[in-house]
């Protein structure tokens, strides 16, 4: 058991097990001094701390799902302590957008009201202090492997107080599908906005929060309908007279599915009795950030009362001529698909042009005033926003 062999062997094995060991710990320490050498650190300033609560620190590298404030790619947690400086360490290089949350109620997420704006203190990389919806790129900024950066943030509360109101000038565009008509209806109108905890306006739509959350919520609706022709565009109307605009009022289920994907089930009724009857709609819809571009493509399944589609495609018998046969529809189903492009052309002036495409259904069709298949409908507009 003592032999000079036994010792040459347990010397040689244990000189293996050293070396191994050793070269283990070289490697551990090595690719742990590797990895803090490559990875970078942010120190954020706050101009001006909140007493209580906790600062959350999040970071997105996804201009999707930063327009919507879900899904960072890190959080990082403080108590508000009385200090001002923060330092944030072990980011990977890349790029990412900035945004500080102050969870004054510390439950873990940001409170927001009854259409998903935030009531928290919020902050933005680079200065930002969005008025609507946050742009990616205005926060963003790249992190090179081991840089340190800083940044002086300054919290504010996106409605304020009394909330955010716009001015500005729109236009709201209609095409005709009816036989030889010369052009569309047109209707330059004020745009107001206003983006309230409850109530909001954009240009010809109202809408009023009853119950619910940002979520899924309940809400009072309302929308200006243009006219959808005048009869001296075509001989084919003459004598049928000019169709009446009107306010729809209505109410409208609207929640916030996984992924960003908005959800909108609502009816409308003609409260002025212009032309009576009302229509609904079952409405989908996504936003993609592109820079400072905004996209929101939209699907849409209408559906016109009787009275309503008789005002816009049918002929009476008191309307009837030579060539116009009388011609009376039921309630029609429509499908509808479009565009939204929001542009945040400064932190105060936002553009917004909506372009959608009706496809009518064949009853429309067949009616003796209507050549065409579709309706293209659109919502231009500039705005100041305060």
């Amino acid at each position: 058991m003592n032999s000079p062999e036994l010792r040459q062997i347990l010397t040689r094995t244990s000189t293996r097990a050293t070396r191994f060991w050793r070269t283990m710990l070289l490697l551990a320490i090595f690719s742990g001094w590797g990895a803090s050498v490559n990875a970078a650190e942010l120190m954020i300033y706050l101009e001006n701390p909140q007493p209580s609560g906790t600062v959350a620190f999040q970071l997105y590298d996804s201009a999707n799902t930063f327009g919507d404030l879900r899904e960072p790619k890190s959080v990082n947690k403080f108590p508000l302590d009385g200090r001002d400086v923060y330092h944030i360490e072990n980011i990977p290089a890349g790029e990412y957008a900035l945004l500080v949350h102050i969870d004054e109620n510390n439950n873990d997420q940001i409170d927001k009201n009854f259409i998903g704006i935030p009531k928290e203190p919020l902050g933005f990389a680079n200065d930002y202090q969005p008025k609507g919806p946050p742009r990616y790129v205005s926060a963003a900024f790249v992190l090179q492997p081991g840089e340190s950066r800083s940044f002086s943030v300054k919290l504010y509360r996106p409605l304020g107080k009394l909330g955010r109101l716009g001015v500005g000038l729109g236009i709201i565009a209609r095409s005709s599908p009816y036989r030889d008509y010369d052009g569309g209806v047109y209707q330059v109108i004020p745009a107001l906005t206003y983006v309230g905890s409850r109530l909001q306006i954009y240009g010809p739509y109202i809408q009023l929060g009853l119950i619910g959350s940002g979520h899924l919520r309940l809400a009072a609706t309302g929308k200006y309908r243009i006219g959808a022709y005048e009869e001296d565009g075509s001989n084919y109307l003459k004598g049928m007279g000019d169709r009446k605009s009107t306010f729809m009022l209505g109410l409208a289920i609207q929640a916030e599915l996984p992924g960003g994907i908005g959800l909108s089930v609502g009816y409308d009724h003609d409260v002025q009795d212009k032309i009576g009857g009302g229509e609904a709609q079952l409405n989908l819809s996504k936003s993609f950030q592109f820079g400072v571009v905004s996209l929101t493509p939209g699907f849409a399944l209408n559906w016109l009362s009787s009275d309503l589609s008789n005002h816009d495609y049918g002929v009476s018998l008191g309307q009837v001529t030579p060539v116009r046969p009388a011609y009376v529809l039921s309630d029609t189903i429509s499908v509808e698909g479009g565009l939204s492009v929001s542009v945040e052309v400064t932190q105060d002036w936002l553009a917004i042009v909506s372009a959608n495409v009706e496809w009518l259904g064949d009853e429309v069709t067949d009616s003796p005033i209507v050549s065409e298949n579709r309706v293209l409908k659109g919502f231009a507009s500039i705005n100041y926003i305060f």
